[in-house]
């Protein structure tokens, strides 16, 4: 699952939840956004500071089991607008290239 975030229609909240729901709380997971507009969940070994050649930003990193993705997350009116503003915010210019939302 992913969202253009070059097409202003493709970022919603619903599409959030969706990407959200997309993605295991069974490993360690980060919010990315490319340099092209995708933002997407990349997980395993795969985050933090790993991988980031061609990323605009990146949330911090969700430990696994702290319910930060997966359906619970999903299911968070709450969450799913703070990871909302937090692409609507920084898309297509970044406060930095690392965000923390909290």
């Amino acid at each position: 699952m992913q969202i253009d975030l070059n097409n202003p229609e493709s970022l919603t909240r619903d599409a959030v939840r969706q990407l959200l729901a997309s993605a295991s709380d069974d490993e360690h997971a980060q919010l990315r956004v490319t340099k092209a507009g995708i933002a997407y969940i990349s997980s395993g070994k795969a985050v933090g500071g790993v991988d980031i050649a061609g990323l605009l930003f990146r949330l911090e990193t969700w430990a696994k089991g702290s319910g930060y993705v997966g359906n619970v997350a999903a299911s968070d009116e709450v969450w799913v607008t703070q990871i909302f503003n937090a692409l609507k915010q920084n898309w297509p210019t970044p406060a930095d290239a690392y965000i923390d939302i909290y």
